[in-house]
């Protein structure tokens, strides 16, 4: 990657879709390379993806594609906690052999240093996180049993309730102020996460919620993968007080490549062109500085641009904000230093 700028990458759901495999070797799927999906090792090597946070996320059990039109109001039921166990379980099950059969070409990093020991020795650095923590229950005792696996990251809710807060749901347009604040029990998960030193990740969370964990965290606020509302009013984007909040803690957003979070007009059309993510990219960087803004793709989880394909389109992007005028510290920040500087001060 020595010609690439490298990229640490907020957001991706490639576990999701090896566990939906239902192949009993889906490790060496994912380490060998396939034609499905948006990553794999060989295609994170070609893109230059150097690490990112690997997300473990609960599917609903109904069918939540949603295709050809746009998500004008998309809303998902609770889940069983013991539905959620057994994939939660199964999917960190699932990278803990990616790791071992690896051969050191995939790390789970549990603090900075070991983020860029793996960046330095060309192994890909894999952050454990958890998206919608219906699996864990009020006793909040799985949250050890997974920090003691490697768990760095958590998003207390998906887009859906559960007994810790109110996910915002996907309407367009509307605001993120749909629902309730977090629980009791949502507000002693976020104690935990500062104790442990856990990244609590505010992409899925409503306005109420989202202030609660601004009025009890002690951390930097972050919004893994999402964008700008003023731009796209998607509900899961950000307003303008969210990012001036991110911004007041340090933290930082990861800009989303779904394009139903980019376009204007909401609609799921892959025909989406870099100039539309280069506007929430400047909009972005004007509202957080230049040390608040990252990348949070989405791959996997998400219709991203087909300019962009997968990860190994990820160079075309950095080549589209050069050619937009950012100069090379700035792109550094946007691609990979940012989130190295936050999770140093959240995860260690």
């Amino acid at each position: 990657m020595a010609d690439i700028t490298p990229v640490f990458d907020g957001h991706n759901d490639a576990l999701l879709r090896l566990h939906l495999s239902g192949r009993q070797d889906a490790e060496e799927l994912f380490l060998n390379g396939m034609d499905q999906g948006h990553i794999d090792l060989p295609r994170a090597r070609k893109g230059g993806l150097a690490g990112g946070l690997f997300a473990i996320f609960p599917p609903p059990l109904s069918n939540m594609k949603v295709n050809g039109k746009r998500p004008e109001d998309v809303t998902f039921p609770q889940l069983k906690q013991a539905d959620a166990l057994a994939s939660t379980l199964a999917m960190a099950a699932l990278l803990q052999r990616v790791e071992r059969a690896s051969e050191g070409r995939f790390a789970i990093c549990r603090d900075a240093d070991a983020i860029r020991a793996a960046m330095a020795s060309g192994a890909l650095a894999a952050v454990f996180h958890v998206e919608g923590t219906e699996a864990v229950g009020a006793d909040l005792d799985l949250v050890d049993v997974l920090h003691a696996a490697g768990l760095r990251s958590l998003g207390p809710v998906w887009s859906r309730s559960n007994i810790f807060g109110h996910g915002v749901p996907f309407r367009f347009p509307a605001s993120p102020d749909i629902g309730d604040g977090l629980t009791e029990a949502g507000k002693a998960l976020v104690r935990k996460c500062n104790r442990l030193r856990i990244l609590v990740d505010l992409s899925h969370l409503n306005e109420k919620g989202f202030r609660d964990v601004q009025a009890i965290s002690d951390a930097p606020l972050v919004a893994s993968h999402s964008n700008v509302h003023a731009i796209c009013p998607q509900s899961r984007n950000l307003t303008d007080w969210q990012m001036r909040a991110i911004r007041e803690t340090g933290g930082l957003a990861g800009l989303n490549f779904s394009v139903s979070f980019l376009r204007p007009d909401g609609d799921t059309n892959a025909d989406t062109e870099f100039d539309v993510l280069l506007r929430h990219l400047d909009a972005m960087l004007e509202a957080l500085g230049e040390d608040g803004v990252a990348l949070g793709s989405d791959f996997d989880g998400a219709l991203v641009p087909r300019q962009i394909g997968d990860v190994t389109g990820l160079p075309k992007l950095i080549e589209a904000m050069r050619a937009h005028g950012y100069g090379r510290e700035l792109i550094e920040k946007i691609a990979w230093r940012n989130w190295l500087r936050v999770l140093e001060r959240t995860i260690g």
